[in-house]
């Protein structure tokens, strides 16, 4: 079992996850060594995240990672930053109820909270069961940490936070309990006192939701937007389509406080707020036909604007034998979203509603990779690409066999290739899911990314170059998407032929500190520009001015699709 994180150098993960991921500034309450915002700042690089610390050596420790850190005692200076533009969140870690006046400095902080700014709090529960216990007993010791910290001088019940949330002038958005450690204890304890809790008429059920939780955090904000529920439909993972297309851009949109749904089956998506927009995105729906217009009108029944999401040509549904003439899938939604401008230009054909939002990274990954620089290992992970790499074996086999152990491959899912290739130095790995795929690229210094020059091809995405940038891997690729994206001999290599591979391979082995140089290039390129972070705010914008426009847009999908409403 890993060691428990540090008290004072651990990332909330739940907590992380809230922090909307649109945020110019952030300041982190108590910001202990600064890892929670150092987290963020992989998420969100652009972001000034500035930090109080009362422990002169955590803050010492947290300057290093922060944009800027005060050290001091919140309750004697509560803003120590004059933040150009004000502050789009606000974090209070296990903070609160460490204060004399936590209210007070509450209300000093929510006067500095940007009009649409964000407040998290994560409090420890004063319901919490085993406080109870220890009453019963007679005991209420303190000690160095957990629930009876004695640096604790408030306590507050989510009832009470929700209150002082409240007093300084903000709305409550939504609350959430951490994972419970030794649920089952809870649960047996509340089973022993049910017979009491009935006396004082007090569900037990509910009394289990309030007492179960070690810790709630609580979202709230200055002000805010209606609330959005956003319901997304999801293919079987494969190759991390799913994952960039639709799990992680999800993710991405609620950390904005006014937004809720999830992924699940088309069938299941309901309504859960009365007067909130709503949106259903259909990952690559195959919609033909009777049953593609029932599935349609089963949404639009309910309130739904639709979004097609779709991330390929279309004609690949022609050549897999699909009856173009029936297909409900691009004309009958009311928008399609996809990855590409190539694409958007193939899908205006079908609907005039479209919107390009390019793959994009969500977290930028701690590297990994470059440890042993007397080799160098290339991963070759690609779906169905025998066309791709056919012309490219010959030399691949050639500079493998002239270097010996110095090159390393490793093979992802294609098998073919696996066995095509003339070296003992080689491994295989199956199919898997996509964080076991990040994790693979990060143990590569070299990423493989052959492209035939094609109609299919050419409206692809750089997806596999931003994923390798992301993980501080160069890129060796062809001209094929990549040209538009790669700097040659700056951000990545590229070859246009097998003789241009042959050179630039041998000179990213032959060079190791070069083949570095590059991957940080490109790692420092996805930072800048391509992070979820940075087109967040325009998928909000997009969504919510298609709401705006629902009788515009579903007028002129009576015209496109009539039978869609017959």
């Amino acid at each position: 079992m890993p060691p428990s994180p540090s008290p004072t150098d651990y990332a909330n993960p739940e907590l992380l996850e809230k922090i909307p991921l649109t945020a110019k500034t952030v300041l982190d309450v108590g910001c202990r060594r600064g890892a929670l915002g150092a987290a963020y700042l992989r998420r969100n690089p652009r972001a000034t995240v500035l930090g109080i610390e009362l422990n002169p050596e955590d803050a010492e420790a947290a300057r290093a990672r922060l944009s800027e850190v005060f050290c001091g005692d919140v309750e004697q200076t509560p803003m120590p930053f004059a933040p150009e533009g004000g502050i789009d969140c606000i974090i209070y870690g296990d903070v609160l109820e460490h204060l004399v006046d936590p209210w007070a400095v509450l209300a000093a902080h929510a006067r500095h909270l940007n009009p649409g700014g964000t407040v998290l709090v994560c409090m420890p529960n004063a319901e919490h069961w085993s406080m109870v216990a220890r009453l019963l007993t007679g005991r209420f010791d303190y000690s160095d940490d957990g629930l009876m910290d004695r640096g604790h001088l408030r306590w507050f019940t989510p009832r009470m936070m929700g209150e002082a949330l409240t007093k300084a002038g903000l709305e409550l958005a939504d609350l959430a309990p951490r994972p419970v450690p030794n649920a089952d204890k809870a649960q047996q304890f509340v089973e022993a006192i049910s017979p009491a809790l009935h006396h004082l008429g007090i569900d037990p059920r509910d009394y289990l939701d309030r007492a179960g939780p070690l810790q709630f955090i609580w979202r709230a904000r200055k002000a805010g937007p209606a609330r959005l529920e956003i319901a997304a439909t999801m293919l079987n993972p494969q190759g991390g389509v799913s994952d960039v297309r639709v799990v992680e851009p999800l993710r991405a949109l609620r950390t904005d406080s006014a937004v809720f749904g999830g992924i699940g089956p088309e069938a299941d998506i309901a309504p859960t707020f009365p007067g909130a927009a709503r949106i259903a995105v259909l990952h690559r729906p195959l919609l033909l036909g009777d049953s593609g217009l029932a599935r349609l009108r089963a949404l639009i029944d309910k309130g739904y604007l639709v979004i097609s999401e779709f991330d390929d040509h279309p004609s690949f549904l022609e050549q897999r034998g699909v009856d173009v003439s029936e297909l409900m899938t691009f004309k009958a939604v009311h928008a399609i979203q996809t990855s590409t401008r190539p694409l958007a230009e193939a899908l205006l054909a079908h609907n005039p509603e479209v919107a390009v939002f390019p793959n994009a990274i969500f977290e930028l990954p701690q590297p990994a990779n470059f440890t042993t620089p007397d080799r160098l290992t290339l991963l070759f992970a690609a779906i169905n690409r025998q066309d791709d790499w056919a012309p490219y074996i010959g030399v691949i086999n050639e500079v493998a066999r002239a270097v010996g152990g110095r090159l390393r491959i490793n093979v992802l899912h294609d098998q073919p290739f696996f066995e095509a290739l003339d070296t003992p130095h080689k491994q295989f790995l199956p199919l898997t899911d996509y964080a076991t795929y990040l994790r693979v690229l990060q143990d590569a210094e070299i990423s493989f990314m052959p492209l035939e020059d094609n109609l299919f091809n050419r409206a692809k995405s750089d997806l596999k170059f931003i994923e390798a940038g992301a993980a501080r891997v160069c890129a060796l690729a062809s001209p094929t998407v990549y040209d538009q994206s790669i700097r040659d001999g700056k951000t990545g290599m590229m070859f246009r032929d097998a003789t241009e591979l042959r050179a630039n391979l041998l000179k990213m082995l032959a060079y190791p500190e070069v083949t570095r140089q590059l991957a940080d290039n490109a790692r420092a390129y996805v930072a800048e520009n391509r992070m979820l972070a940075y087109q967040t705010e325009a998928r909000l914008t997009w969504y919510r001015s298609l709401w705006a426009r629902r009788d515009e847009l579903t007028a002129a999908l009576k015209v496109r699709a009539p039978e869609l409403f017959g």
